[in-house]
């Protein structure tokens, strides 16, 4: 006859020890967890208030209140052919607006007064003079846009000489600083008191459109036939195999692939919206894919069988049923699949969406430039004064993929189903 086993004695010293070793090691555990969580809030934090502070400045502006003595200063313009309806540009051409631009600093500030003014200053003067020919005949004072280099004074840094003359405007109440609303509403510019995002931002909208116009529908139609319909064999697992590593692949590898089919094979048009989005479609394809057979599959078999037993088509059952309860699934998915695109830069560099673009495209085939290459750009610049556009810039790219991510979370709550 075996030995019985004993009943463990949970009173004894050693079942105690054990007992306060499993709980230790789940309250480490737990504190563990809590460390790591803290410890990623802490690091997103930091990234968000290092962006808003570095960037804050990108959103504004200084203007420098610059007197203008017109009867003085000569310039060589008529108020009555500036009204008559001819060639104005031409006359403005002629005019040397940023010689006048450039004596007036120099005038009110002294010998290094013009720098104190950007170098598109006289864009300023100019509108000024289209808006009242009048003011040729008088003094008048201007908001002039200030040159980088104010900028940095401004903010403690840069020559000491730029910094003493910027007390000194100071000190006269003829520096100020307000909202760059043309930062928002421009386009790429060499200057960086001139340049906005506005063309990057509508040349990621266009691009995204493309994106998601071609790789939504295949790629959900795709996830509904794997899932659905396709037979269990090796063709079927080896499609399955090779949509999950290319959801793996580099993207700088669908650079490449855009840059072998669609520009040297097609000859389509090199930095336009249509082919950056056809190379993101290939790259967020099986991430919709993957997401959307998950999906599906979520869909309890009640939902079919209950359909089929109702006298429902096997096609019904799909897109009248199924489909619309793997939708938030599918939509949620999709969103993050796009704002990964959106935030891609190497791909879009292989096609040739870096070059310098001065007007918003008009359309998908237009020459164009989206938000990450524009940031890019600007970091490669050497003017000092693209650094603060370049974290602006940012700001607003983060802003775009928090809202991205944000719709995508409000979906899967809005309409997800749970069983």
């Amino acid at each position: 006859m075996t030995d019985m086993r004993l009943p463990t004695d949970w009173r004894s010293d050693a079942m105690q020890r054990r007992i306060r070793r499993r709980y230790t090691s789940e309250r480490n555990f737990k504190l563990l967890g809590i460390l790591a969580i803290l410890l990623s809030a802490g690091f997103l934090a930091f990234l968000v208030i290092t962006m808003a502070w570095n960037g804050a400045r990108g959103f504004t502006r200084s203007n420098v209140e610059l007197p203008f003595d017109f009867p003085k200063l000569a310039i060589p313009l008529s108020p009555a052919a500036l009204t008559g309806g001819g060639d104005v540009d031409s006359q403005f051409g002629a005019a040397d607006l940023p010689g006048a631009v450039t004596r007036a600093a120099q005038a009110a500030f002294g010998p290094n007064g013009a720098a104190t003014v950007s170098d598109s200053g006289w864009l300023t003067l100019r509108a000024a003079i289209k808006n009242d020919p009048s003011i040729l005949f008088r003094k008048a004072t201007l908001a002039i846009p200030g040159s980088p280099a104010l900028d940095v004074a401004e903010s403690g840094h840069g020559d000491p000489a730029m910094r003493a003359l910027y007390r000194n405007l100071k000190a006269k109440d003829a520096v100020s600083r307000d909202f760059n609303l043309a930062f928002l509403t421009d386009s790429d510019a060499t200057d960086p008191t001139q340049a906005g995002i506005w063309g990057a931002f509508k040349g990621s909208l266009l691009t995204m459109l493309v994106t998601l116009i071609l790789a939504f529908p295949v790629g959900v139609l795709s996830a509904v036939y794997l899932e659905e319909y396709a037979p269990r064999n090796r063709w079927t697992d080896l499609i399955e195999v090779s949509i999950n590593n290319l959801a793996a692949v580099p993207s700088i590898i669908f650079g490449l692939l855009g840059l072998a089919v669609f520009l040297n094979t097609f000859n389509l048009p090199r930095s336009a919206p249509l082919v950056g989005g056809l190379t993101l479609a290939l790259m967020t394809m099986p991430v919709i894919v993957i997401a959307g057979r998950n999906a599906i599959k979520s869909v309890p078999p009640s939902i079919r069988d209950a359909a089929l037993g109702v006298g429902a088509s096997p096609i019904q059952v799909v897109f009248h049923h199924v489909l619309p309860l793997a939708l938030p699934g599918i939509m949620t998915g999709t969103i993050i699949g796009m704002a990964r695109a959106l935030g891609e830069t190497a791909p879009l560099l292989m096609i040739g969406m870096r070059a310098f673009v001065a007007t918003p495209p008009s359309g998908i085939s237009d020459p164009s430039s989206v938000l990450p290459v524009q940031i890019f750009l600007w970091s490669d610049e050497i003017s000092r004064g693209f650094i603060e556009k370049t974290s602006a810039a940012i700001i607003v790219l983060l802003a775009f993929l928090l809202t991205m991510n944000g719709a995508a979370i409000y979906l899967r709550n809005r309409f997800e189903t749970r069983w």
